[in-house]
């Protein structure tokens, strides 16, 4: 249950890491209010969240079994390992 919750922090942190490598990088001042006003961090705010909201919709669309199908958890039959499956 970790993994869905950072890959979602992450994906929110984002635009604001590479804004501030961008920052960094043309030498502008990471800490200079100037560089982080409110519009600045409102549209990277837009972008993170809308960010998020994709990948919510990719991953109820394209994740999981198919439809109609069942799950067979892994078992031992006849001493032999199958694994999970979906049919």
């Amino acid at each position: 249950m970790i993994r869905p919750i950072l890959t979602e922090l992450a994906l929110f942190a984002a635009p604001f890491i590479l804004y501030a490598a961008f920052i960094w990088a043309t030498r502008e001042g990471l800490f200079v209010p100037d560089a982080w006003s409110w519009h600045t961090i409102i549209w990277l705010t837009i972008v993170a969240l809308s960010l998020v909201v994709v990948s919510f919709v990719l991953i109820a669309q394209f994740s999981g079994a198919p439809p109609h199908s069942t799950y067979v958890p892994a078992h031992v039959e006849n001493g032999k390992f199958i694994p999970g499956r979906n049919e």
